[in-house]
């Protein structure tokens, strides 16, 4: 294994560990903001204790997410420093502003959702409990921002590094001018420049309009559905935790408020997730065409071109070994691909007929030529298969996120059903008992879901990590060796799993405990002040 495949094995177990508590703390974030309000609405103790309770689990998966979340940052200097140098003055912004803006915002307000319940009034408690949960999804946002720029990139140019004499001539940056009085500068590169190996540590990107670059052509997209995927994973953590109380007849009251609003909850996420899956889709289709066609296994460019639901894609290699196409073995629905990708659902004969790309005509001979000047016809179809990505991969991840998804939106509107039927409380039926059972299970699955979706989106954009202007295994850092890479994946691995395993403890001594044994002190009024200390003496009468 080269340097390039363990430092890309050595972020996907940092982002994956890390990407687990992140959605839970944005989506666990609405769901107090919704307990909150109906704890100020209502003035129903219930609801405090229920805020109480998820507020104790929302720190302690706050807390972990921060924890995990900081090597990251340093394996782009570490592992990725030609990616670092290159986009540095593109990437670098979103995360700034991450930092300096949303994470302030909620790790400022923090103490006092987490501290605050007898120290200031329900109205300013309610108001810390919004400004860490738009805090947490700010954060989500702009790193959202960051990571669709490298798969859209958008508002920026390439400028590279020369010499420039003193009588105007232009000279290569490694030019020997040593009797000669010259300056660097960076000069721009024509806009369908070609990206070469030897231009890395003399060429990079700049901004042009920094509005481009953060509303590039997936942002929008890409937030919306990551956002409502976050949501799921509140909600259905809540719910998973009801039910289990449910099923062993434990806080009875408490946990049947506590489902109703998750499940509600849950419903709108899922019709939102599946709405912005929609747009993200087409969005694919248009700017990341292979991807596309990768995700659904699509060999040959097609009108009517079915959409895949369940099957297997293997490589299909010559004689030689080298691969030249791909065979699916697949279960699928003719022209749906087609209809989604046109989304003229009102006319589905016309909608019929919408080209979808296929892979052995990806990418184009266009683009293939420019980067290989030299190459023939049956050159470029050898060459083609190189900038394909992990096609029977990428297919399986694909599929089982959109079966996950539509899972989620079957879970979350059946219960909602038998709520509003009043069958759901009647746990003496087997066939209730069993489904509260898949409630419990169910908490899983968002976080599955995030995660085969983020190693979709991922995954597809290779072997490019900025798509279509630097590859992956261009972008590492040139002296970190392939023993340095494997023994830090070596040491993560076990302090994640140290981690996880405190993690879980927790968690689960936390789930039993009892949400209505937490203290509840009389909330103070709001202008409630507390007595000041000074240098350690106590009031009297008032005064210090």
């Amino acid at each position: 294994m080269d340097v390039a495949l363990l430092s890309r094995i050595q972020f996907f177990l940092t982002v994956s560990f890390h990407f687990l508590f992140p959605p839970l703390t944005i989506g666990l974030g609405v769901m107090l903001i919704i307990m909150q309000a109906f704890r100020l609405w209502t003035g129903n103790p219930l609801y405090l204790n229920m805020a109480r309770f998820w507020t104790r689990i929302f720190g302690l998966i706050f807390a972990i997410g921060v924890a995990t979340g900081i090597p990251m940052v340093f394996q782009f200097g570490t592992n990725w420093a030609t990616y670092a140098r290159f986009v540095g003055d593109v990437f670098g912004s979103p995360l700034a502003i991450e930092g300096i803006y949303a994470f302030f915002l909620e790790s400022g307000f923090l103490a006092l959702l987490l501290f605050g319940w007898n120290r200031v009034g329900p109205r300013t408690h309610f108001f810390s409990t919004v400004m860490v949960t738009l805090g947490a999804h700010f954060s989500a946002i702009w790193i959202l921002v960051a990571n669709s720029w490298m798969q859209t990139p958008a508002g920026f140019h390439l400028v590279r590094k020369v010499k420039v004499a003193a009588g105007g001539q232009v000279f290569p940056l490694a030019a020997n001018l040593a009797n000669t009085s010259f300056t660097i500068k960076e000069v721009p590169l024509p806009a369908n420049y070609v990206l070469r190996p030897e231009d890395l540590q003399n060429v990079r990107a700049v901004v042009d309009n920094v509005w481009d670059v953060i509303l590039n052509p997936s942002t929008l997209d890409r937030i919306s559905h990551t956002l409502a995927a976050c949501w799921l994973a509140g909600a259905f953590l809540v719910i998973a935790v009801s039910a289990y109380y449910l099923l062993r007849g434990r806080h009875i009251e408490s946990a049947r408020s506590s489902l109703r609003l998750a499940l509600v909850f849950g419903a709108l996420s899922s019709v939102l997730m599946l709405v912005s899956a929609d747009s993200t889709a087409r969005g694919v289709a248009y700017n990341q065409p292979t991807k596309l066609a990768a995700m659904e296994g699509l060999a040959q460019t097609q009108k009517d071109a079915p959409l895949g639901l369940v099957g297997i894609v293997r490589w299909q290699r010559n004689a030689e070994g080298r691969i030249v196409g791909v065979k699916v073995s697949a279960l699928r629905i003719p022209g749906l691909l087609s209809l989604l990708v046109s989304g003229n659902f009102l006319h589905p004969e016309k909608a019929s007929q919408t080209v979808v790309q296929g892979l052995a005509q990806l990418p184009s001979d266009e683009f293939l030529r420019k980067r290989y000047p030299e190459a023939d016809d049956v050159d470029l179809q050898k060459i083609r298969p190189q900038y394909w990505p992990n096609v029977p991969v990428l297919f399986q991840t694909y599929h089982l996120m959109i079966a996950i998804g539509m899972a989620l939106i079957g879970l979350s509107f059946l219960g909602c059903l038998l709520w509003a039927t009043g069958k759901l409380w009647d746990n003496r039926s087997p066939v209730i008992r069993a489904f509260l059972w898949l409630l419990v299970g169910s908490a899983f699955l968002p976080l599955i879901a995030t995660q085969v979706g983020w190693i979709t989106a991922e995954m597809g954009r290779q072997p490019w990590i900025v798509y279509g202007i630097l590859k992956t295994n261009e972008a590492v850092s040139p002296v970190v060796g392939v023993h340095q890479v494997l023994s830090s994946i070596i040491l993560f691995l076990l302090i994640y799993t140290l981690l996880f395993s405190l993690f879980v403890f927790l968690l689960f001594r936390m789930i039993g405990q009892d949400p209505q044994e937490t203290e509840i002190k009389e909330t103070p009024p709001e202008g409630w002040q507390t007595l000041p200390l000074k240098a350690g003496r106590q009031t009297k009468g008032g005064k210090v």
